[in-house]
């Protein structure tokens, strides 16, 4: 592709950090920005994340490639606005769920489609928390690709290879099934935790008093809740599931220190830390 116009819809963290990313290895694209919030297409402009900014979604549509950095049920909808775009351009999804995305895309374009999910992100949020490295060394997950174009896929692959991000590809019902685990049912521990905490008395008190392993476990509950509810709301059976795997696993450790089993609660932690063997 010589000439090419990438537009990202959604100039948050995930947006506007890959748009640093594309400007960096894809000097002569041209990057254009869209989003719905008028506050973050200024500081997206005044930070320089984009070329320019797209006036409306049909000015979107006509670019070669169109990526999609917004929350999960806001790339559904987007989805239905796009039947009309050409055979050739290449839409690729960030989305943190796959298998409703993938199963909601109009038939006309599903070859257009890339669906991905780059395993990144921090706590904060709009274009002011993008920065350049945030895609490098990181895992990407791509999902049925076998019913991605050639082109689309190809062009997708060599576009996470120059971001230096180490790609998977897996169908998107076992993604949904593995984010579950390791990424939606970490966030909602940490809201759980924020919560537990704040619901106290004299929360101000015990916050005074947090290290860093509070502070690490409770980061992530400074995430979206617009983008988290809607993350659980499309993954629910999986969420569900590994709540209640967690619960079995609290409830074990609750009823090991009431009975005093000290050195079979001594054995399940020696358990615990054999996942760092894996990590």
């Amino acid at each position: 592709m010589n000439k090419v116009n990438v537009c990202i819809v959604g100039l948050g963290l995930m947006g506007g950090s890959l748009a640093l990313s594309l400007k960096k290895v894809y000097p002569e694209w041209t990057v254009i920005g869209y989003d719905h919030n008028k506050k973050h297409i200024k500081q997206a402009v005044d930070l320089k994340l984009v070329d320019k900014i797209a006036k409306d979604f049909d000015e979107v549509k006509k670019s070669n490639i169109i990526i999609l950095a917004i929350p999960v049920e806001a790339i559904i909808k987007a989805l239905q606005n796009m039947e009309d775009i050409s055979q050739d351009t290449i839409i690729i999804d960030l989305g943190s769920t796959k298998e409703k995305i993938v199963k909601n895309t109009p038939k006309k374009i599903r070859k257009n489609l890339v669906a991905a999910h780059p395993m990144t992100g921090t706590e904060n949020t709009g274009p002011t928390a993008a920065f350049e490295t945030l895609y490098d060394n990181k895992v990407v997950v791509l999902c049925d690709l076998e019913d991605s174009g050639e082109k689309q896929k190809n062009i997708t692959i060599n576009l996470f290879k120059k971001l230096n991000m180490k790609i998977f590809y897996m169908d998107s019902v076992s993604h949904d099934y593995h984010a579950a685990y390791i990424s939606h049912l970490p966030h909602a521990m940490s809201f759980s935790l924020a919560n537990t905490v704040l619901n106290q008395e004299n929360p101000k008190s015990i916050l005074a008093m947090a290290g860093g392993g509070f502070s690490s476990m409770a980061r992530i509950a400074k995430s979206s809740p617009i983008m988290w509810s809607d993350i659980f709301k499309q993954n629910k059976k999986n969420l569900l599931n590994s709540i209640d795997s967690f619960n079995k696993e609290v409830n074990l450790l609750k009823n090991m220190i009431e009975e005093e089993r000290w050195e079979e609660l001594q054995l399940w932690m020696k358990k615990a830390n054999s996942i760092h063997d894996i990590i």
